[in-house]
């Protein structure tokens, strides 16, 4: 009896456990699209579409599913040179645009969960913080 008790608090812990971070997660993509209308929006476009030759789309980017730390990375310093997104060759300059730490992560939750887009780990601002130049 005392196992299946444990088992079912074991059960209903994981159950509220993973409602309190999609509740999370939900709450940082909120913040997330307004941080990306502020500063993200005129070259990604609304729906993460880009510019052809010009701006890299966002929207089910194949590299931001593979290169999770060095998307963070552009986005929290800046990024510059040659990138290919999507099997196309873009190589232009994005400034660092000021963001703290909860804020980067907020717009990378947002972007990694938005137009084709999914991310199984919620972005942090510790991991965010541990990216460094």
């Amino acid at each position: 009896m005392k196992l299946i008790f444990n088992t079912l608090v074991c059960l209903i812990s994981m159950g509220c456990f993973a409602q309190a971070q999609e509740s999370e997660l939900a709450e940082s993509m909120l913040r997330g699209s307004e941080i990306y209308a502020d500063f993200c929006v005129t070259c990604h476009l609304e729906e993460g579409e880009g510019i052809a030759s010009t701006f890299p789309p966002l929207a089910e980017s194949d590299y931001l599913a593979q290169n999770r730390q060095a998307s963070i990375h552009g986005v929290k310093y800046g990024q510059q040179g040659q990138m290919i997104v999507n099997g196309v060759t873009y190589n232009n300059i994005m400034p660092s645009m000021g963001l703290e730490d909860e804020e980067i992560a907020d717009v990378m939750n947002y972007i990694m969960n938005s137009w084709g887009n999914s991310s199984d780990k919620i972005v942090t601002p510790e991991e965010v913080g541990a990216i460094k130049k």
